[in-house]
C-alpha cells in the first residue's frame, strides 16, 4: 500500500523502481538510518524535468549505494552510458595532457570547471545531522585557510551575510542559489538553511569552494573568456591542495574503485566534473539539428542561470554530459573539442554554408 504513485513520472527512479523491489528494500536502512523512502522522495515529488532528464533519487550516505544497489545500479547504468556494476572508474588530473584549450573569445564568454567532494565518515546533505553539517563546515573551512598564493582567499558564511551581498554573489554566478530547487527542498538538503553553509573564494574570484549545498563541497575554477586550459590547471592544482590539507587533518574523501568519488546525486558519481562554457550561438540556436549535434558530441545545454533556466539571447551553458567511467582530463578535452566544433558550425551558418561534414557520424 505504501508503493508511491509513479504513473505520470518520467525520471529514472520511477522507471526502475518496481513494487517488488520497493517491498524488498523499503524496511532496510543504512547504518546511519537512511531509508529507501528518503532516497526516492525527490523523485516522487517531482515527476520530471522540462530540459534535462532527471534521476529522481539521492544518496544519504556513502553506504546508500551498496544497501540500495538493486535500485541504484540500473539507474547508474542507464545514466552513465552502460556503466555496469563490474566496471571500474579512472581518475586523471594531469592538466598538462590537455590539447589546445584556448577557445575563441568572440563566441565564448566564460569558462569553468567544477566538481564535488564528500568527507568520509559524515552523512551526505540529504541526511546529515545539524552537528555533522557544522563539523563538515569546520573541517573544510580549516583546510581552506591553509591555501597560499593565487589560491588564498576568505570564507563567507551565509549566516550573517546581508541579503544584498548574497544576491550579488548569486548574480555573479559565485554563490549557489537559495533553496528553491526541488532537488534541494524535497530531498531534505535545505534543512536549517542557511546554517553551516557558505562560500570561499580567492582574491581574484576565480577559485571558489561551496560548502554544504547539494554536496559537502563544490570546487570551482572559472574566469571570463575562453582560456579553458588555464581554468583547468587552476582547478587541478586547487583541488589537489584542498585534498592535501584535509588529509593533513586526518580526513579523506569518499571514493572507491567502482564509482569513483561519491556524491549525493548518482548523476555526479565518478569525476563529479562539469566543464562548461557560456557561448554565443545565435545561428545554431535556430537550427533544428542543434540538439542532435550536442548529443553526438556528448554535450548538454542549459541556460546561463543554471539547469532550470532557458537560454538568454542565444547564449548557452554548454558542458559535458558524462561523469563516470571517463577521466577528468578526457572530459575537459571532450568539451574543448566539442565547443570548437560548435563554433566552426556557427561560422558556417553565419555565411549560409553547409556544415554536414562537421557533424559526427555517431
Amino acid at each position: 500500500m505504501d508503493y508511491p504513485d509513479l504513473a505520470i513520472h518520467n525520471n529514472l527512479m520511477a522507471k526502475h523502481l518496481t513494487p517488488r523491489m520497493y517491498g524488498k528494500l523499503r524496511d532496510i536502512n543504512t547504518k546511519s538510518g537512511f531509508s529507501l523512502d528518503k532516497a526516492i522522495q525527490t523523485g516522487v515529488d517531482n515527476p520530471g524535468h522540462p530540459f534535462i532528464s532527471t534521476v529522481g533519487i539521492v544518496a544519504g550516505d556513502e553506504e546508500s549505494y551498496e544497501v540500495f544497489a538493486d535500485l541504484f545500479d540500473p539507474i547508474i547504468e542507464e545514466r552513465h552510458n552502460g556503466f555496469r556494476k563490474s566496471d571500474m572508474h579512472k581518475t586523471d588530473l594531469s592538466y598538462s595532457k590537455l590539447q589546445g584549450g584556448i577557445l575563441d573569445d568572440k563566441y565564448v564568454l566564460s569558462s569553468r570547471v567544477r566538481t564535488g567532494r564528500s568527507i568520509r565518515g559524515f552523512a551526505l546533505p540529504p541526511h546529515c545531522s545539524r552537528g555533522e553539517r557544522r563539523e563538515v563546515e569546520k573541517i573544510v573551512n580549516g583546510a581552506l585557510q591553509g591555501l597560499k598564493g593565487e589560491l588564498a582567499g576568505r570564507y563567507y558564511p551565509l549566516n550573517g551575510m546581508s541579503e544584498a551581498d548574497q544576491n550579488q554573489l548569486i548574480e555573479d554566478h559565485f554563490l549557489f542559489d537559495k533553496p528553491v530547487s526541488p532537488l534541494l527542498t524535497c530531498a531534505g538538503m535545505a534543512r536549517d538553511w542557511p546554517d553551516a553553509r557558505g562560500i570561499f573564494h580567492n582574491t581574484n574570484k576565480n577559485f571558489l569552494v561551496w560548502i554544504n549545498e547539494e554536496d559537502h563541497t563544490r570546487i570551482i575554477s572559472m574566469e571570463k573568456g575562453g582560456n579553458m586550459k588555464k581554468v583547468f590547471q587552476r582547478f587541478c592544482e586547487g583541488l589537489n591542495e584542498v585534498e592535501r590539507l584535509i588529509k593533513k587533518e586526518g580526513y579523506q574523501y569518499m571514493w572507491n574503485q567502482h564509482l569513483g568519488y561519491i556524491l549525493t546525486c548518482p548523476s555526479n558519481l565518478g569525476t563529479g566534473l562539469r566543464a562548461g562554457v557560456h557561448v554565443k550561438l545565435p545561428y545554431l540556436a535556430k537550427n533544428k539539428r542543434f540538439d542532435e549535434i550536442l548529443g553526438k558530441l556528448k554535450l548538454q545545454k542549459r541556460g546561463t542561470g543554471g539547469v532550470d533556466t532557458a537560454a538568454v539571447g542565444s547564449i548557452f551553458d554548454i558542458s559535458n554530459s558524462d561523469r563516470l567511467g571517463v577521466s577528468e582530463v578526457e572530459l575537459v578535452q571532450l568539451v574543448v573539442d566539442g565547443v570548437n566544433r560548435l563554433i566552426k558550425i556557427e561560422k558556417r551558418l553565419e555565411k549560409n554554408q553547409r556544415f554536414d561534414d562537421l557533424v559526427p557520424s555517431s
